[in-house]
């Protein structure tokens, strides 16, 4: 199971490209809804995820979260204690963490990302406290996953997939997606 994050000013982009790319894998994704059962994302798209914050089930059935960014769906997300606690809950079991854009300042915050490689949107480097920042579209650290930004978001997205599924499941759904 992978919970996708979303709050008001959530990054469209960021949100749905891992959310259709690990659907398209086979893996079972629910969208999850902070502050109700609608979210407006950063342009205007509205959305409503499959549960809301307050539904979510931290178990061994939960093998990664994915935090978008966008403003001021960064900042929501971060204030969330819902998302507080599956931080902690996927750092403390070792499970996968996915950030992208400004969310990985989220995690700077939390210390979790000191002495890791990472990357996030130009300008939010100082928040990533202790990191090592590359600047790369999409950086892998153990299993914290971490992208630049909207741009990023399909290769973000296969990178999701390669590391639950397999490097050839990646491969496979980026050709059939034509990506190069």
């Amino acid at each position: 199971m992978v919970y996708v994050f979303l709050a008001n000013g959530t990054e469209e982009l960021e949100a749905l490209a891992p959310v259709d790319a690990l659907k398209r894998a086979g893996v079972e994704v629910k969208t999850v809804g902070v502050g109700g059962s609608t979210v407006t994302a950063s342009h205007g798209v509205k959305i409503t995820p499959d549960i809301t914050a307050d539904k979510i089930v931290l178990d061994d059935s939960l093998e990664m979260i994915v935090i978008p960014g966008g403003m001021p769906g960064t900042l929501n997300l971060e204030a969330s204690p819902e998302v507080q606690a599956a931080i902690d809950f996927c750092a403390d079991k070792g499970k996968y963490i996915a950030a992208i854009c400004a969310a990985p300042q989220i995690l700077g915050h939390k210390g979790l990302l000191s002495g890791k490689k990472c990357t996030c949107f130009p300008g939010f480097e100082t928040e990533l406290k202790g990191a090592l920042h590359t600047g790369e579209p999409v950086v892998r650290d153990g299993n914290i996953i971490t992208g630049k930004g909207a741009g990023a978001a399909l290769r973000f997205a296969l990178k999701l997939v390669e590391v639950l599924c397999s490097a050839e499941k990646a491969d496979a759904l980026a050709g059939s997606l034509q990506f190069k």
